[in-house]
């Protein structure tokens, strides 16, 4: 008999589900949960978190309704706002619903349940594992991805050894999550599986625990005794507990427990005396994690603006009072103050104004010293979101920034989301960067979102950059944005002269320092005689030098001399990166690691050379040239670490490093006035990369890291080593001219029309085996081109062929892109392909769309 339910009684639940619908359920005795708020709800045998999105228009016809399990929130997480640009994300980048829900609250909210792993006390498989026993070498310490232990076929693969070791060393059971960490290997699911599979460990999933509170213990006075003679007759000879009375008195009468212990000096004894007495209560108070509490910001400096920030600042504030406020860029050369303009701005906002404000940065690398900045200016107000905190952290500055006692949230990409009441500006600082942009669904844009959020709060949406991307700066251009202009540096120095050097002569004359692991430069060089005086001068005038190359590791890949073989990832189509300290060769895609090699695998040659360049080697090369320089490194492998960032960018401000050498992360944001030198140790890396963005992206990683030197009285310079020294990139970077750059590009991008002339998709078909992912790539550009006929005859489909990456993860991938002139276009084609894709079976074939990529590889 089927359920009589009105549609007051029932809910609908967006899952963060690859599945784009929702799912209706029962309301409990309770009545239905507010929207956006968070529910367990039964899915299949498992159990899974949602939000409540709305109620259905009908009540259920010929089908029962489970009913919802639990209600997690006691008021909605996800606000009107948020849900409505969820919404919106869902639509624009043909995403479920649940997934962009998921995307825009903290991770500890969207967590359904937690995968366990546990030892099986006697298992029965018969490799060597069963017995307890590791390869040689075997432990976190030593592991090597999917190497095999000694023992054949049957035993333990060295990854799997560590997994079980990690299970051994926690006495118990661990979650996945923080083995994994433990670790430090990157995905283990392979090897869990395995494990499971072979009967040596068991998977169980856990219900979600609630998210995490942090508690202190409070001492504090209920009775106020001020009679002394009272007094005396209370504590007679308790004399210790009439003491630590006065000094709870003297403290305003509450005071933490462990400051009593530890500052007062009194025992838990003389506590549990004055409590027995009825003289005090002790309780538990929540306490907000906030990671920069103690960490110090000095005294707030005062500037002065400059007659251009001036400008800048009074055209900012007159658009505050527009309904709704324009989107507006500030393009501000390197060092011409935009952070001041927006520490002005924001000051406006939020202490003039009583408005709410987010300031969004590409990098959790420059969240340390932007963090600091603002910290200064406005003290608590100040919450920091970015994924280098923990789940904890994260959760208190999330809460703060909702009750409104923060009111500035400073974060990567996903502080977009920051659930600010009275949102008055949104700000998106170096607004070209590509990771603003989200590698899996939703792949939205962080900076696009901030313009649309800032829109609809009717607040004002600043975007700043010294090299715009081409789509903001085409806005400015056509009046769709308000375009304000810092064309001089705050500080009145110009901008640094640029010296080119060109490698080919270097390696003729053989003029260069380094190379391959021998150091010989006839194998590579790595720095050129000019750049080598340079540095050197630097270092006798106790000034700091930057040193940029951006590719991490130590070669670039490992080569056979005599068959000509190159070591590739199994899984990936990339070389592997040849890592010295460890002596390892590692995919930077999938993570898998493996001993370097001493002989071809194909021919067995032990003649191998160390091809290419990597930040691993020329530190080597730095140090070796320099053995008095201090030397830091700055790349992925070098702050893994929570503060990592925060610790190396301190050394340099204290003036504890002579040689900051890194890849991209030092080339936007840092301002150290003591750099007199920047240095480009190979400026055609990505310049020729198969993708539309890559002279773009060429260009600003150059003019950004040349923005490092220069910023104070001691001036500066840049060197940049380049065998493309007449590309016309490399010309306007050295001339500072992103103007002529920008027009150059743009018109090289009207014929094949790309962004910013069109608007784009790239759909990417991928399975184990190349040809069902080369079959699925024909047959659905084949149905969007015949779509396209009848509907969209406007649209464009180029392709498919292999993407630029082949393989990656052990799937090999095949890509086409659409194109159109309108949004409107590229919308209705990316809903129909899905919808397509959505309605049949492609097997092992997984698609992907993603709408307004950034890159193509």
């Amino acid at each position: 008999m089927t359920e009589r339910l009105s549609p007051g009684d029932l809910i609908e639940v967006a899952l963060p589900l690859p599945l784009d619908q929702t799912f209706t359920y029962r309301a409990g005795p309770d009545g239905a949960p507010a929207v956006g708020t968070r529910v367990l709800v039964p899915f299949g045998r498992d159990e899974k978190v949602g939000w409540v999105v709305g109620h259905p228009d009908q009540g259920p016809r010929g089908r029962k309704v489970r009913p919802l399990l639990s209600v997690l929130d006691r008021e909605p997480t996800v606000s009107a706002e948020i849900l409505e640009l969820a919404r919106w994300m869902a639509a624009y980048y043909v995403a479920p619903l649940g997934i962009t829900l998921r995307a825009a609250s903290p991770a500890v909210l969207t967590d359904s349940s937690r995968h366990v792993l546990s030892l099986v006390e006697n298992p029965v498989d018969p490799g060597s594992a069963d017995r307890g026993e590791l390869p040689s070498g075997g432990g976190p310490g030593g592991v090597g991805a999917g190497e095999m232990a000694a023992g054949g076929a049957g035993g333990t693969t060295r990854r799997e050894a560590a997994v079980l070791e990690g299970l051994r060393a926690a006495a118990g059971p661990r979650s996945v999550r923080g083995l994994r960490k433990a670790l430090d290997m990157g995905s283990i699911w392979p090897e869990v599986r395995a494990l499971v599979a072979r009967g040596l460990i068991e998977h169980e999933v856990v219900p979600p625990a609630p998210p995490p509170v942090k508690t202190r213990r409070v001492v504090e006075v209920v009775d106020w005794v001020e009679d002394l003679q009272e007094l005396e007759a209370r504590f007679g000879r308790a004399r210790r507990q009439r003491e630590a009375y006065d000094w709870l008195a003297a403290a305003g009468g509450r005071a933490d427990l462990k400051a009593v212990l530890e500052t007062g000096g009194f025992s838990r004894a003389v506590i549990a005396g004055l409590e027995e007495r009825g003289l005090v209560t002790l309780r538990d108070e929540e306490v907000m994690r906030d990671p920069f509490r103690d960490q110090p910001t000095g005294e707030a400096p005062r500037f002065t603006p400059t007659p251009d920030q001036a400008r800048v600042l009074e055209g900012l504030v007159s658009l505050l009072d527009e309904d709704p406020p324009p989107p507006a860029l500030v393009h501000g050369i390197t060092g011409s103050g935009k952070t001041l303009v927006y520490i002005e701005l924001l000051r406006e906002v939020v202490l003039g104004r009583g408005r709410s404000a987010i300031v969004l940065v590409p990098e959790i690398s420059l969240t340390p010293q932007t963090t600091r900045r603002f910290r200064e200016q406005f003290g608590d107000l100040v919450a920091v979101l970015h994924s280098g905190l923990s789940d904890g952290e994260r959760y208190d500055a999330w809460r703060q920034l909702r009750s409104g006692e923060k009111r500035i949230a400073v974060g990567a990409r996903s502080a977009i989301f920051a659930p600010l009441p009275d949102l008055g500006a949104v700000i998106v600082d170096e607004e070209h960067e590509g990771t603003y942009k989200q590698s899996e669904a939703p792949r939205y844009h962080g900076r696009d979102l901030a313009v649309l959020r800032a829109v609809r709060a009717g607040a004002l949406c600043v975007l700043g950059s010294a090299t715009p991307s081409l789509e903001t700066w085409s806005n400015a251009r056509s009046g769709k944005y308000r375009h304000f202009s810092l064309p001089e540096r705050a500080t009145g120095q110009p901008l640094p002269p640029v010296r080119v050097v060109d490698l080919r002569e270097a390696r003729k004359t053989g003029s260069a320092a380094g190379g391959g692991p021998g150091g010989q430069g006839s194998r590579g060089s790595v720095l050129a005689q000019p750049l080598v005086e340079a540095v050197a001068d630097r270092l006798t005038r106790g000034e700091q030098a930057i040193l940029l190359l951006n590719r991490r590791g130590y070669s670039a890949f490992v080569q056979c001399q005599e068959c000509g073989d190159v070591r590739v990832c199994p899984h990936c189509s990339i070389s592997l990166t040849y890592h010295r300290v460890t002596s390892r060769v590692l995919c930077h895609h999938c993570r898998y690691e493996e001993p370097a090699p001493r002989r071809c695998e194909r021919c067995g040659s032990t003649d191998l050379s160390f091809r290419g360049l990597g930040t691993e080697q020329v530190e080597r090369v730095v140090s070796e040239t320099f053995p008095s320089a201090r030397v830091a490194r700055m790349d992925v492998d070098t702050t893994s670490g929570k503060w990592a960032h925060h610790e190396i960018l301190g050394r340099v401000e204290r003036k504890e490093v002579d040689i900051l050498l890194g890849t991209q992360m030092i080339a936007k944001g840092l301002d150290f006035h003591s750099v007199t030198l920047v240095g480009v140790i190979n400026a055609d890396v990505g310049i020729h990369l198969p993708d539309f963005r890559a002279s773009e992206r060429a260009y600003q990683l150059l003019s950004q890291v040349a923005g490092r030197t220069g910023r104070g009285a001691l001036g500066g310079e840049v060197i940049v080593q380049t065998s493309l020294p007449d590309h016309f990139v490399i010309r306007h970077a050295v001339d500072h001219d992103y103007e002529g750059f920008a027009r150059r590009e743009l018109s090289e991008r009207e014929d094949p029309p790309y962004p910013p002339h069109v608007r784009l998709a790239n759909v990417i078909l991928s399975s184990p085996e190349e040809e069902r992912a080369a079959k699925a790539a024909e047959a659905g550009a084949r149905w969007l081109r015949n779509w396209a006929t009848r509907h969209r005859p406007d649209l464009d489909v180029v392709g498919p062929a292999p993407s630029p990456i082949e393989r990656l993860h052990g799937r090999w991938r095949w890509h086409f892109l659409f194109r159109g002139a309108t949004p409107g276009t590229v919308g209705a084609a990316a809903r129909a392909l899905m919808d397509q894709y959505g309605g049949q079976s492609l097997g092992d074939v997984r698609v992907s769309l993603d709408r307004d990529p950034v890159a193509l590889l």
